[in-house]
């Protein structure tokens, strides 16, 4: 049975809006990407490479919907994303999960309260339904028996664990992770994409942008590269034996 696309790109634009304090100004935009073309299944792991300011951060903001689709056609989780309004944006970030470099945690909550926190911000009601939860996900993670803990109590590879527990408890169909492993040493980058290899065994497809080519050796998949404002699929094993 043939796997169902989570996310559909053809033909794709990508611009990148001036920050005025936090306010996205579109009358300078400039284009960072063209032509992008890509297709990635259910229970896929795929990587983005290049160097800093190629795109690959920018097409993420475009799939989550922080930077809007203006040219080409995408599709991410069944959403449109031409025709998604803002208003609706918190739907499809109901069927995404997304893990960032800098981990964005609340640090005045400890670990149950990070978690908790999202589920309610996204229709959870039921505290038993929630607890629940939030045991299998820390379970997942293997962050089990530290519910209680602060962020600043957790190293760095257990903080960036508890990011992934919170992309996972709404079920998403793809996690979207922006350098996820740039600020851990590398055993616990090794645990990290150790950890994201038994997610994409359960069917939740992953894409992950990296500068860490190690990972991509010991963990490999395919591979897109980014470079002079295009995206193409390139053959890893070249790549790794170059």
């Amino acid at each position: 049975m043939a796997k169902t696309n989570v996310i559909e790109l053809k033909d794709v634009v990508v611009y990148q809006p001036d920050d005025d304090a936090g306010r996205l100004v579109w009358k300078n935009a400039q284009q960072v990407l063209s032509g992008v073309n890509i297709s990635i299944g259910e229970g896929e792991m795929v990587y983005f490479i290049g160097r800093v300011g190629s795109g690959k951060s920018s097409l993420l903001k475009t799939l989550y919907a922080e930077l809007p689709l203006l040219e080409g056609e995408g599709e991410i989780a069944g959403f449109d994303l031409r025709t998604l309004r803002r208003r609706d944006v918190y739907k499809l970030r109901r069927k995404i999960g997304i893990v960032f470099q800098d981990y964005q945690l609340l640090t005045d909550r400890n670990v149950y309260d990070n978690l908790r926190f999202v589920m309610r911000a996204t229709g959870w009601k039921n505290e038993g339904e929630i607890a629940a939860r939030i045991e299998e996900v820390l379970g997942v993670v293997g962050l089990q028996n530290k519910e209680y803990k602060m962020p600043f109590e957790l190293s760095g590879g257990e903080q960036q664990r508890l990011v992934i527990a919170r992309a996972l408890v709404n079920g998403p169909q793809i996690i979207l992770a922006d350098e996820p492993t740039g600020n851990l040493d590398p055993k616990a980058a090794d645990e990290i994409m150790a950890l994201f290899r038994k997610i994409v065994e359960s069917g939740c497809s992953i894409v992950m942008s990296t500068h860490n080519i190690a990972n991509i050796e010991q963990y490999p998949s395919r591979t897109f590269r980014f470079a002079k404002g295009r995206v193409e699929e390139i053959d890893i094993k070249a790549l790794l034996t170059a």
